[in-house]
């Protein structure tokens, strides 16, 4: 890294700076949005009666299209701005780099982690309402 300061950090030839922790900020309140949607349905038909995983399923494929659109529109509305190179553009780029490939990896985590943890939530939660001589209904587990 000739000609950097030695305090600078880089990733991919973008700076590390306070712009892109905002935009980490950004980013986790739309996948805490996005993993809500996901929850709250899911725990909408698990009052509905439904069993563990066809309400996961359920849940995971009508709320794909929502969480998806949020994250599309998100990274082609910051797309343009990626790729300017003007020089007032380049204070906010490592904003919407952040948001923008942090927005492509945490929807697949949305979509295949978050279910999978309510899948273990759910075995734990059965396990101890056993456990403790709770009452388990025939929906759970």
């Amino acid at each position: 890294m000739v000609g950097r300061e030695e305090g600078s950090r880089e990733l991919r030839g973008l700076d590390l700076t306070l712009m892109s922790l905002f935009g980490c900020f950004a980013l986790s309140g739309i996948v805490v949005n996005d993993s809500i949607i996901l929850v709250d349905f899911y725990r909408w038909l698990r009052t509905q009666d439904m069993a563990v995983a066809e309400a996961l399923v359920e849940a995971a494929c009508q709320r794909l299209r929502a969480v998806l659109l949020t994250s599309l529109t998100t990274i082609a509305g910051l797309g343009p701005l990626l790729f300017e190179t003007s020089l007032q553009a380049q204070f906010l780029i490592p904003m919407a780099a952040s948001i923008a490939f942090g927005l492509a990896f945490s929807t697949l985590l949305v979509l295949l982690v978050v279910p999978a943890l309510l899948v273990i939530h759910e075995r734990i939660h059965h396990s101890l309402a056993r456990w403790w001589g709770g009452v388990v209904t025939a929906g759970e587990g």
